[in-house]
């Protein structure tokens, strides 16, 4: 067992640090999505945005 984790330790940190990276993400979504934040990062607000249809601000 040790010696598979020798083997793959590069492997196994990638993955790790890729996963954490995922968690954080989608754990800042959420956030930002429970506070009525949008993801489209567009400045203008919902008036010029194509996509005003299906905000939820809308609904």
């Amino acid at each position: 067992m040790y010696r598979f984790f020798a083997e793959n330790a590069g492997t196994i940190f990638v993955a790790a640090l890729v996963a954490a990276a995922v968690i954080l993400i989608i754990r800042k979504m959420l956030h930002d999505r429970k506070n009525g934040r949008t993801s489209c990062g567009c400045s203008c607000g919902c008036a010029g945005c194509p996509s005003a249809v299906n905000c939820r601000k809308n609904k």
